[in-house]
């Protein structure tokens, strides 16, 4: 029978800053099992809530312990999946996400974002979180629906990559900032490293595809997430359905490079699980396939792609 897992937020389970196929896993489990994780919001103490009430001891304790890597985020784990294996791939269920705070913050930074030589007058602010109606509320009085999903989830990098930072996703997944990886979507990343060494951080409480001035909503979540090894599944490259769609995933320093990986990686995976041949399959992502920017700012920009399952269930070979 499956077993659930929990693992807090404390410095023992968690890093900030950085993977590395080296570090011991925090937790083992068995494939199919839940884990339920805790994290702390993205960011140093300027990025603290003003009222000193409103700040968890336990994410104080976190920023004074943890040596600090070449990012900014907070990543709980790794998980090592008993039975999985380098060319394996692991699938993520997400299957709750709560608010583990009642703030959030957004910041314009410093040489970061989409445009910035245009933006250099520098702040953070703050917003409440009403998880009771379901909104979030800026300081100058819009509110805008909660929409919350984990900005890292990620296996550990090949132990040739030795550390590697935080803010840019790669092939493991890391950093992607992909708003449709929220509740009842289920993301699969390749396994590099006995175990996988699954990580998750990074909280959004709301994002638009972009996030273009460098932060979503940076808050705390807790999440639970189911792990089952994959063997049947081939490739190296993450990718995730939603209950709806099929999502491939475009990942490069040029936004053009990454909507080509996308719409590569969906043929790819259309004629995986359908006859169509690979020129069908690109066509059916030119009258069906939604190209949508994921982000901008990461270093490596993302791009990813949803194909109707509607419109895979009547694919075939054969054309009328």
């Amino acid at each position: 029978m499956p077993t659930h897992h929990e693992i807090p937020a404390t410095p023992e389970t968690m890093v900030l800053g950085y993977f590395d196929a080296a570090l011991p896993p925090v937790l083992t489990v068995a494939s199919g099992d839940t884990v339920t994780l805790h994290s702390h919001p993205a960011g140093g103490r300027e990025s603290l809530h003003p009222d000193p009430a409103r700040v968890p001891a336990d994410l104080l304790h976190a920023l004074d312990t943890l040596e600090r890597g070449p990012g900014p985020h907070f990543v709980t784990g790794p998980v090592h999946v008993a039975g999985a294996e380098p060319g394996d791939m692991l699938q993520v269920d997400i299957l709750d996400l709560k608010f583990r705070l009642d703030w959030g913050f957004v910041s314009i930074l410093p040489l970061l974002g989409t445009l910035p030589d245009e933006f250099t007058d520098y702040e953070t602010v703050h917003a409440d979180i009403d998880t009771a109606r379901g909104l979030c509320r800026l300081p100058w009085g819009t509110e805008l629906p909660l929409d919350p999903f984990f900005g890292i989830m990620g296996t550990a990098p090949p132990a040739a990559w030795g550390r590697v930072g935080s803010p840019v996703p790669r092939a493991f997944g890391g950093n992607m900032d992909n708003k449709e990886l929220r509740v009842g979507t289920t993301l699969y990343l390749p396994v590099f490293n006995p175990g996988g060494g699954f990580y998750a951080g990074d909280g959004h409480g709301v994002q638009g595809d972009g996030e273009v001035c460098i932060t979503a909503l940076e808050t705390g979540l807790t999440g639970t997430f189911r792990l089952t090894v994959r063997k049947d599944l081939p490739g190296a490259w993450p990718f995730a359905e939603t209950p709806t769609d099929l999502m491939s995933i475009g990942l490069h320093e040029s936004l053009d490079e990454a909507m080509r990986q996308a719409v590569r990686e969906m043929v790819r995976l259309v004629c995986a699980r359908t006859s169509l041949t690979r020129n069908q399959a690109y066509m059916l992502c030119s009258l069906a396939g939604n190209l949508r920017i994921t982000q901008t700012v990461d270093g490596n920009k993302g791009v990813h792609m949803l194909m109707p399952k509607t419109a895979l269930a009547s694919a075939s070979s054969g054309a009328a």
